[in-house]
This record gives structure tokens, C-alpha cells and sequence, in this order.
């Protein structure tokens, strides 16, 4: 759980992105987008194998250039 303290003298909109920051390096907003609703083990693994042609295949069109 990322905490950020205010230091003296710091405006709010430094102190929230200081925050902003610290919830991106600990990936809470893409684990919340993951949760956001369920999905089936079948749908997961379909999800994973497309990713997987999706990366192979970029993979190959940079390595033909």
C-alpha cells in the first residue's frame, strides 16, 4: 500500500503525484483493471495464448526488417 507523507512547505498537487507515482510502481491500477470483473479459466487461457501470438508475431516482423 503505497504511502506518501507531506513534507513542509509541499503543495498538495506535488504530494498527489508523488502518490500517483507510487501507485504506478506498484501496479495497483492494473491489478484493479484485472479484477474489475471475472473471467472464466478457459477465457484466461485464450487471453494468455492470443497475447502470445500477438508477441511472436511482432517478434518475427522485427526480425525480417
Amino acid at each position: 500500500m503505497p504511502v506518501v507523507k507531506v513534507k513542509d512547505n509541499e503543495s498538495f498537487e506535488v504530494a498527489m503525484k508523488r502518490f500517483k507515482k507510487s501507485c504506478e510502481k506498484a501496479g495497483i491500477l492494473t491489478e484493479l483493471r484485472r479484477r474489475e470483473y471475472y473471467d472464466k479459466p478457459s477465457i484466461r487461457k485464450k487471453k494468455k495464448a492470443a497475447a502470445a501470438r500477438k508477441r511472436a508475431l511482432k517478434k518475427m516482423r522485427r526480425m525480417s526488417r
